[in-house]
């Protein structure tokens, strides 16, 4: 899930000390790797599988909290205390990659039987990309997708078959959706002034034919303000300025909105929560045939580039790569590989859900890259909050972000 930005790096407990660190033996190369991810994800079942195989290679874990990843990592770079190996954000790869901070990946990749680019969906391949060279490797993937409740659609006369396929059919179905009299809104998603809203967002900037370095295109006007129109009729929540993505799925797993805007890191607990008939389709276009985006969240692998031991790490990343394919079934998370089939479930619900979201997942576009991605998404966030209270037309909102990116961008 793209899960915020607000980042990385608190840590909580001293490497030496993780429960997940193994006992080297003297002439193993020891691996330090920093990631967000507890128990029941990836990176620690990872790090425990890689050091089963007692191949002469350890790799220590330290958990991080999800804050300061910009600074607290650049300042272990620069002050000579980085990692080996470091789970980052997808959207703040460029910053690192661009600094010399991580290592160039690109001549070990073209050797290696494992990782191998044409594997991997585009969206998340650009993102460990730089000056069309490798400084990373996708660790997972996930994207944004429609869910709609086929039980409200029945009885408000819509085809539960035919979810929204335009802008302008999802705001005719969560106008008709749209029930105060029961406290069921149209439509749930996240304009917070966060990652999130910009994650929300830009896809539909991108189908506008705008994208974060023309985000004030005509299209992309057209775009927020559909989003006025639906917050100015109340066909979302108000606190859809102040929410997350979480406790908007909430909202229509409760049965208070008829339609959401989340991701497939939503499945399992949608399963378990809505109690009744659900589906998911693709994002709504501008109109028929028009181009398709949608956002791409979570994180990347990368070696910082001052490990004395870059073959070792590298031979780590191997590993994990080769892990791909259990990826979805041990933690509900989707492979960042095109290569990869994702065995069923034994849920209809989600099986199907899961294939749209593969689907979607061939129209999902990273956030930049570009190093200086926090002040692009700032300006976009700000921009959304600006026309959705009203402050700023969406036109004038969106002209004052581009200014604003444009100076960024340099």
């Amino acid at each position: 899930m793209i899960i915020n930005r607000r980042a990385l790096i608190a840590v909580l407990a001293l490497a030496t000390a993780c429960p997940l660190a193994s006992t080297a033996r003297a002439d193993d190369v020891t691996l330090n790797l920093w990631s967000l991810d507890k128990d029941i994800q990836p990176a620690p079942n990872l790090v425990k599988q890689f050091n089963a195989l007692n191949n002469g290679i350890k790799i220590e874990y330290r958990l991080l909290q999800f804050d300061d990843v910009v600074t607290e990592a650049m300042r272990a770079y620069s002050t000579g205390q980085a990692p080996d190996i470091i789970a980052v954000d997808n959207p703040e790869h460029a910053l690192f990659a661009s600094r010399g901070a991580f290592l160039d990946l690109t001549d070990m990749i073209a050797k290696s039987d494992v990782i191998k680019p044409a594997n991997y969906f585009p969206g998340p391949l650009a993102s460990v990309t730089w000056k069309d060279r490798y400084f990373g490797v996708p660790k997972a993937t996930n994207t944004i997708a429609l869910y709609y409740n086929r039980d409200m659609f029945k009885a408000k006369g819509l085809d539960p078959l035919k979810p929204p396929q335009t802008w302008d059919e999802l705001l005719a179905a969560a106008r008709k959706l749209n029930d105060p009299a029961k406290n069921v809104y149209g439509l749930a998603f996240s304009a917070k002034a966060s990652e999130e809203g910009t994650f929300q967002f830009l896809p539909w900037a991108q189908m506008g034919g705008g994208g974060y370095d023309h985000i004030n295109a005509p299209g992309a006007v057209k775009a927020l303000e559909t989003w006025k129109t639906i917050m100015t009729e109340k066909l979302a929540s108000p606190d859809t300025l102040t929410r997350g993505q979480w406790d908007s799925t909430g909202t229509f797993n409760s049965g208070n909105a008829a339609m959401a805007i989340s991701g497939p890191w939503e499945l399992d607990r949608m399963l378990k929560e809505a109690k009744f008939d659900w589906g998911v389709a693709l994002l709504p276009v501008p109109s028929p045939g028009a181009e398709r985006s949608s956002g791409m969240g979570d994180f990347n692998w990368a070696i910082f580039s001052s490990t004395k031991h870059p073959a070792e790490a590298f031979k780590a990343l191997e590993f994990f790569a080769s892990q791909d394919k259990d990826m979805f079934k041990n933690f509900g998370q989707l492979p960042a590989r095109s290569d990869i089939a994702i065995p069923p479930s034994g849920s209809p619900l989600k099986d199907a859900a899961l294939q749209v979201f593969l689907e979607q997942m061939k129209y999902a576009k990273p956030r930049g890259p570009h190093p200086a991605w926090p002040k692009i998404s700032k300006a976009i966030q700000d921009a959304i909050q600006a026309a959705l209270t009203g402050q700023m037309t969406p036109k004038d909102a969106l002209d004052q972000a581009q200014k604003k990116i444009k100076a960024a961008l340099g």
